[in-house]
């Protein structure tokens, strides 16, 4: 309880009850997400976007539409994965950053659309590390496979196996059994034990970090603005308004 008032009196003073917070990881990890996503609008003149995914689960999802969607017209993407804690298996993920264009809407008065509105054409890149398990292998594996762009970092854990479906215990226990395995369309066990390696190795120095750099990020944005140096434009110009009169 605290006692407050405008004045340096207690005649018109009022309690306040505060409920405070019982854990502040989460607005630590906010404040992280917001301070790396001003970093990349500031490095890259507002060109590149920056999006976190912590999961692969309804929290992951929720955050990269939330987002992937304000961001969507920029010409270049982070997706940063780092410390992703997995979930369930990310493939709405990879279709919404891997949606195809299919038109545009000429408007008669205002500004054309594009279609699908939240389709991004632009290159892209994907940052992981060693903290990255289970749903957090599969993203990355699955971001290769699509082509859309290089992995910059560090090997993933290598934790990508089901545990579902095992009986819990008659006293409350739990217990965890391997139930299913990841192996490629090309017939191969892979991800499980190994992970998912970079195409770019970059070591996330903790003498670095401590001072507030992040050499991976760095990594990134240098990346993505080689990719739009001499890119053609992602948009093309409206054709003339066709002239129909007498047919």
């Amino acid at each position: 309880m605290l006692t407050v008032s405008d004045t340096p009196s207690r005649e018109d003073a009022r309690e306040v009850l505060v409920d405070t917070l019982g854990d502040e990881t989460r607005l630590r990890n906010l404040a992280w997400i917001e301070k790396n996503r001003k970093y990349v609008e500031e490095k890259t003149g507002g060109r590149v976007g920056y999006v976190y995914v912590p999961s692969t689960g309804v929290g992951g999802q929720t955050e990269l539409r939330r987002m992937f969607v304000p961001q969507f017209t920029k010409e270049a993407m982070i997706i940063d994965e780092r410390f992703n804690n997995g979930g369930q298996i990310p493939t709405r993920f990879i279709e919404m950053l891997n949606r195809p264009m299919t038109n545009y809407w000429g408007v008669r008065d205002g500004r054309d659309w594009q279609w699908p509105p939240n389709a991004h054409v632009g290159p892209k890149v994907m940052l992981i590390n060693q903290w990255s398990g289970s749903g957090g292998d599969c993203f990355p594996y699955y971001f290769r496979q699509a082509g859309l762009g290089p992995l910059i970092g560090m090997t993933t854990w290598g934790g990508l196996i089901g545990i579902s479906g095992a009986p819990g215990l008659i006293d409350g226990g739990v217990v965890t059994v391997p139930t299913f395995s990841f192996y490629s369309t090309d017939g191969e066990w892979v991800v499980e034990n190994s992970g998912v390696a970079p195409d770019i190795e970059v070591v996330d120095d903790p003498s670095l970090m401590t001072a507030g750099g992040d050499p991976q990020l760095d990594a990134a944005i240098e990346e993505m603005l080689k990719a739009l140096e001499g890119a053609e434009p992602q948009h093309p110009e409206r054709p003339k308004n066709p002239i129909r009169s007498g047919r």
